[in-house]
């Protein structure tokens, strides 16, 4: 009975002090406010400049989830729910995030790196033959680009679906903050499957990105305004279709499509970049938990 004294007291204590003062601070609020700007970025563009301020927008927030979890108040919670269903969900919901990111970047790698090499046939003033046989190789990474990044986006609706359950036995300031938590966590992923459609070259509508044949073989002009308004990927995948698909103006189409290999390279690095920024965090604020928990 003497081992189990300290234990009772500690307990005791923590259910007295988790309660989240009744002014929350100004980090949840700040956070909030993160919160709601992104969640009113439209999700129905693609264009890049809208799609990377969505992004800008997230780091904000994630930056801010950071130091939320660090303060006291919030890892004093974590410790006394620590076999609660809501901290659970936050653990998992984590590795859901880091997953999504991963699948976002491996994506852009894997289409850089052809994006790449199809440049160089092209700059290297190759012979007819060296550029179609590069640009079939580049049509099937992004086959396998547009598969795994539909694998990824079927996993990311159920687990859009399945965190937003919420524990109803808390004080309202406690409440407030598992709330927010599972709204970041949604709000990210929902960011990460925009970005991952942006990259695919499809749209939530649109569940066929390659499109039929007699598209493809329409004339140029008529093709690539068929995606004038969506993302850069969309736009090479009909630039590239023109090239490989159309008997004749093939300096034309070339020539187009080398103009977009450059603008998906340069929006390929910029995405790139807030990808990784976002990974570091989302590392981050896991060891953050894992090691409240675990203290």
């Amino acid at each position: 009975m003497a081992a189990s004294s300290p234990l009772n007291t500690r307990s005791n204590f923590h259910a007295r002090s988790i309660s989240l003062p009744s002014r929350p601070h100004p980090l949840f609020l700040k956070c909030s406010e993160h919160l709601e700007t992104l969640l009113k970025s439209s999700n129905e563009t693609f264009s890049s400049s809208l799609l990377f301020h969505k992004i800008d927008g997230l780091r904000d927030l994630i930056e801010c989830v950071e130091n939320l979890i660090q303060l006291p108040l919030t890892q004093d919670a974590l410790v006394h729910d620590h076999q609660e269903n809501w901290v659970n969900n936050l653990l998992d919901g984590s590795l859901r995030l880091l997953d999504a990111c991963s699948a976002a970047k491996d994506s852009l790698i894997h289409t850089k790196e052809y994006t790449r090499e199809l440049q160089s046939i092209i700059r290297r003033r190759g012979d007819g033959a060296d550029v179609t046989a590069e640009a079939k190789k580049f049509m099937t990474s992004r086959k396998v680009v547009k598969k795994a990044i539909s694998k990824a986006l079927t996993n990311l609706k159920g687990n859009t679906k399945s965190c937003n359950r919420l524990s109803t036995n808390k004080d309202h300031q406690t409440l407030a903050l598992i709330k927010l938590l599972q709204d970041v966590e949604v709000a990210t992923l929902t960011t990460f499957q925009t970005t991952l459609q942006f990259i695919s070259g499809t749209t939530p509508s649109k569940s066929n990105s390659w499109g039929s044949i007699s598209k493809l073989i329409q004339p140029k002009r008529v093709a690539c305004s068929l995606v004038a308004d969506e993302s850069e990927f969309a736009q090479v995948d009909v630039a590239l279709q023109c090239f490989l698909f159309t008997e004749t103006g093939k300096l034309e189409a070339i020539n187009d499509l080398q103009n977009h290999l450059e603008k998906i390279e340069c929006c390929s690095q910029d995405l790139e970049e807030g990808l990784e920024f976002l990974f570091r965090r989302l590392i981050k604020i896991r060891v953050s938990l894992l090691n409240t928990l675990n203290h």
